[in-house]
């Protein structure tokens, strides 16, 4: 099998709410996500998306993907998508770094790969570890009393597992997470998420606050360093996501007993190889994980999807399924989403494809 083609889309993703806001005053209101289709000669087509969280949430953009899809995509026509360890060298070796980048094409190619085998991608991951996944649900920083109720609505829908965005400023955020606690029932996981938005003498201050509470605290500080401090100042468990981007990274936090648990997202990796590799790994050291990316549509959704239900139950703290936040799908095929749980078809692939017109004319296009 050869890839003869490669097309992107630029897809612009709104939001239900209006707004997404997190730490120290970022926002979004309309996502950028790139959308890639792989074309073989065997008439197998794969998809895949990458959609970063703004501009200034970690080293990744937008217009970042695409461009870096034009330094990968031409070495890529006339290579097996089914290679996938080699698709992956051939990325390396035209475009140093920049794994966000990557995620999309690595993605499409597994995409590829399970369609010819005629199996749903999470057989080529593990096997069916769950049937359905627990999800979490974001909540959007705002002032207290509101952020209590958006998770009172939540919890109505069924969801279990909730994403606190804080990382403003101490006393704010100790009310926040006093409010939140206090409107959900016992059996509710409440996650406190700064997405590194606290200095050390901040976050020392929240937790030091909040130590009778049941909540996990994430990612306070923007450093690896700044939250082994924090970690070692709280009874409060601890979950890493930002600084965690490699196996090497993974390895390192586990030695030194720097967090409970960690956030695996597939773009900031590069994709579903890596991400795999990571998950397995932290199931041999007995690390618990959410499984997601930075952001995404019904595409990204799927490929969270397929990792979460492979992976096993103890293991999978959580999921998430981004396309739910959006108001713009592109297909009727994507993940379903009960009570706050996440299942995926047993279709071969990612098990979706894009509704014809869906994605508009692509906006980029490599081979035939």
């Amino acid at each position: 099998m050869k890839i003869t083609g490669i097309s992107v889309w630029k897809i612009d993703l709104p939001l239900r709410e209006g707004r997404y806001s997190w730490a120290n005053g970022k926002y979004v209101e309309v996502f950028d996500s790139t959308v890639i289709e792989i074309r073989t000669d065997s008439g197998i087509s794969g998809y895949g998306e990458c959609c970063p969280l703004g501009p200034v949430y970690l080293p990744a953009y937008a217009a970042g993907v695409r461009a870096g899809l034009c330094e990968i995509a031409p070495s890529l026509i006339s290579a097996d998508p089914t290679q996938i360890t080699e698709i992956n060298r051939q990325m390396d070796t035209a475009l140093g770094g920049h794994p966000y980048v990557k995620s999309p094409v690595d993605i499409a190619c597994w995409d590829i790969l399970a369609k010819a085998a005629g199996r749903p991608l999470c057989d080529l991951l593990g096997g069916r570890a769950q049937n359905d996944v627990r999800l979490y649900r974001a909540i959007s920083q705002d002032t207290a009393d509101a952020m209590a109720a958006s998770t009172r609505r939540y919890l109505d829908e069924g969801y279990r597992a909730f994403q606190l965005k804080v990382g403003g400023a101490p006393a704010d955020d100790i009310e926040r997470i006093r409010a939140v606690r206090g409107s959900l029932p016992d059996d509710c996981i409440l996650v406190a998420d700064a997405n590194t938005g606290w200095t050390r003498h901040e976050a020392i201050r929240v937790v030091d606050a909040i130590q009778h509470l049941d909540v996990y605290i994430e990612q306070p500080c923007p450093g690896y360093g700044e939250c082994v401090s924090v970690r070692r100042r709280t009874n409060r468990p601890f979950i890493l996501d930002e600084v965690i981007c490699s196996v090497p990274d993974l390895v390192r936090a586990v030695s030194e007993d720097a967090m409970d648990v960690i956030n695996l997202k597939i773009s900031r990796v590069g994709g579903i190889t890596k991400a795999r590799t990571m998950r397995d790994v932290c199931v041999e050291l007995g690390i618990p994980m959410t499984i997601e990316d930075s952001w995404g549509g019904d595409i990204a959704t799927a490929a969270i999807g397929h990792l979460a239900v492979s992976t096993p139950a103890d293991f999978c703290f959580s999921a998430t399924d981004f396309n739910s936040y959006g108001s713009k799908p592109i297909s009727d095929q994507a993940p379903d989403r009960e009570r706050g749980r996440l299942m995926i078809s047993g279709r071969p692939g990612l098990g979706i494809e894009p509704e014809p017109g869906s994605l508009g004319p692509p906006v980029l296009d490599f081979g035939e």
